[in-house]
């Protein structure tokens, strides 16, 4: 970044002095002064700088060799230097000496001076009151441009800065040389996070995770698994919500397909199977790092630098197929990416909202870090998420719970020595950021209902309105315990399946399951005489005709029946005491045929399903009340 300052610096001098002209007279200090140009050419900066403060000494008075003194100053990285520089540069800037390009020459300068020490209201300041005086060829150039850009996006910046307070993570974290990259799962009870103990080539990354011992508090971090961290590097993972799918990044192991690649472990019965290389069809032959998963593991978003990008460092993601396979990455395109870099993507729980680094769209200066909301399916452009989250520096990454409560980053100490360090740190998120609707995270065990003993169910959360899976995850078949996510205003349907067992379905409004902390599903084993209720199966008011929101639980039963083509079922209609006993057995028995139509006229044999029409002689519970009504008005599924 500063060689470019540098040179915009250098231009801005070029713009307003061809055939260049000085503040003074004196030929021996105009002639240090050019030697310390040569030398600037020459990337002696060091030696310029001496070159353009004898021409100082000599003429105290030369404007122009306090600005050029200046400018390295800048690109050296010693911005005190650079402002007294030019501070003593401006006190001559009197008289015959004011004149509009030498005005103009330290306004630039000041305005980048400040840009660079985060001080943006003095920025802001000089560039205004120096912009009428600039050249209209100056004005045309890519230089002014860029900082007119800037300048206009600190003018809808300034005296928004929301209000953070930065807190340390507590021991026992923090007590290695290097920690970074953290990441936590949905329920906020672990934290996982690269480690290292030092710079050198010998230092090794691996991955840590502690649990949490309380509110803000967490056991002695330990190594996430021998299986996983190796002789080799291991670092910047990204875990789903439930913490059973891991993917993380090494570089230069035997079986990279390129100099670095990612990596995917998975935890089977409580205990992480050994990691695998993604493979070509994620991997290149470059960098691919900085991976995030989405909270169910199906999606995964990584930076890489390869081939076929929109500039140096872009994102880019795959899916997960329904054989646990990865597909071919493909590049996110360029609403999220430019030219320059883009890395550390981020999904956020609710898969809505995508947080990345980036040093290509407008910002405060070096890497910023942006949201891009999708809607419809699409990436929108990115918003800066402005001060004091965003400043002068570099802001590589945050990681945002799932309760939208705090954002967790890494901060660096420096003092030039061997006493550098990163360190974990978190703040609450500013409500300002609005991160959608609220999600609820639960937990609970998927049983065998005959034996007790724990399955490895799948659970799907899927939104009614329109079919799509919101969320899947996977009960743990050692402990038979699942994480579920719930948005607040979802119409929503929990499937929990397993091949061999009657599926069991909720109703995730009806049955509030929000308000569940221990789930406890039972699963039948599939049998002759064994039933569920047949859950998001609608109708209007007195008619048999399926609603559109009954697809999903339609199209879950015939993935039921092709899973197991030997059973054959009973599709039984019931409905409330409301209404003449005739007549309800009627309507009970046309919205059974309704299912049934439904399942032939997708491919199913008839012979394979039967209906029945039972009326109201079958509640479920007393018809004493709206709500139990509600749950006598359903459809029943018998195997046969």
């Amino acid at each position: 970044m500063r060689p470019l300052i540098f040179g915009i610096l250098f231009f801005f001098t070029l713009g307003f002095a061809q055939g260049q002209s000085y503040s003074i007279i004196d030929s021996k200090a105009i002639k240090l002064y050019e030697k310390g140009e040569e030398l600037t050419l020459s990337r002696r900066y060091y030696d310029a700088i001496e070159s353009f403060e004898a021409a100082i000494n000599r003429e105290a008075s030369f404007l122009e060799a306090y600005v050029k003194a200046s400018q390295l100053y800048i690109t050296m990285g010693d911005l005190e230097k650079a402002e007294q520089t030019a501070l003593a540069g401006e006190k001559r800037l009197v008289g015959k000496n004011a004149k509009t390009k030498n005005i103009a020459e330290y306004g630039w300068l000041f305005a980048n001076i400040h840009l660079k020490k985060g001080e943006f209201e003095q920025a802001y300041e000089r560039f205004t009151n120096v912009d009428p005086l600039f050249e209209e060829s100056f004005k045309n150039s890519i230089y002014y441009r860029d900082m007119k850009s800037q300048m206009d996006f600190l003018s809808t910046q300034l005296g928004e800065s929301m209000s953070i307070e930065k807190g340390r993570l507590p021991d026992p974290l923090n007590q290695f040389k290097l920690q970074y990259f953290p990441v936590l799962t949905a329920d906020g009870k672990q934290i996982l996070f690269t480690k290292r103990d030092g710079t050198g080539n010998f230092d090794k990354e691996d991955i840590y995770v502690s649990y949490s011992d309380g509110e803000n508090s967490w056991t002695q971090p330990v190594s996430i698994a021998s299986t996983i961290n190796s002789q080799y590097n291991e670092g910047t993972c990204s875990v789903t919500a439930d913490g059973n799918i891991l993917i993380y990044t090494s570089c230069d192991a035997p079986d990279s397909e390129g100099s670095c690649d990612l990596y995917v472990a998975y935890k089977v019965n409580g205990k992480w199977e050994r990691p695998r290389n993604m493979g070509k069809q994620v991997n290149s032959r470059s960098w691919d790092s900085q991976p995030s998963l989405s909270a169910d593991g199906r999606i995964l978003f990584f930076s890489s630098n390869r081939r076929g990008g929109f500039g140096g460092n872009d994102i880019w993601y795959s899916v997960r197929m329904n054989d646990g396979s990865w597909a071919e990455a493909k590049n996110l395109g360029g609403v999220v990416n430019t030219a320059k870099d883009e890395i550390s993507p981020f999904m956020f729980f609710n898969n809505e909202i995508l947080f990345f680094a980036s040093d290509g769209h407008q910002g405060f200066g070096g890497m910023d870090i942006f949201l891009s909301r999708v809607k419809e399916g699409d990436f929108q452009e990115p918003e800066n998420l402005g001060l004091p989250i965003n400043d002068h520096l570099d802001q590589v990454a945050l990681f945002i719970t799932a309760q939208k409560d705090y954002a967790y980053f890494t901060e660096l100490t420096e003092d030039g020595g061997e006493n550098d360090r990163s360190l974990l740190y978190r703040f609450r998120f500013p409500e300002e950021i609005y991160l959608g609707e609220n999600l609820t995270v639960t937990a609970g065990k998927v049983y065998n209902s005959k034996t007790g003993e724990p399955i490895d169910a799948t659970l799907s959360l899927v939104s009614l309105t329109n079919d799509s899976t919101l969320y899947q995850f996977r009960a743990d078949g050692k402990t038979g315990e699942f994480t579920m996510l719930y948005p607040d205003k979802a119409f929503s349907g929990l499937y929990v399946e397993k091949p061999g067992f009657l599926p069991k379905i909720y109703n995730v409004e009806r049955d509030k399951l929000q308000n569940v902390e221990d789930l406890e599903v039972n699963l039948t084993p599939v049998a002759p005489g064994e039933e569920f209720v047949f859950e998001n199966i609608f109708f209007d008011f007195d008619k048999y005709e399926l609603k559109e929101e009954s697809i999903s639980s339609l199209k879950r039963l015939k993935k039921f029946l092709d899973e197991n083509p030997n059973v054959n079922i009973e599709i039984q209609g019931h409905t409330d005491n409301v209404g003449q006993k005739a007549y309800n057995k009627t309507l009970s028995l046309n919205r059974a045929k309704s299912v049934q139509s439904y399942l032939i006229e997708n491919g199913m044999h008839p012979g394979r399903v039967m209906v029945v029409g039972k009326g109201d002689s079958e509640p479920m519970v007393p018809n004493d009340s709206k709500e139990n009504q509600a749950l006598n008005r359903r459809i029943t599924i018998e195997i046969l």
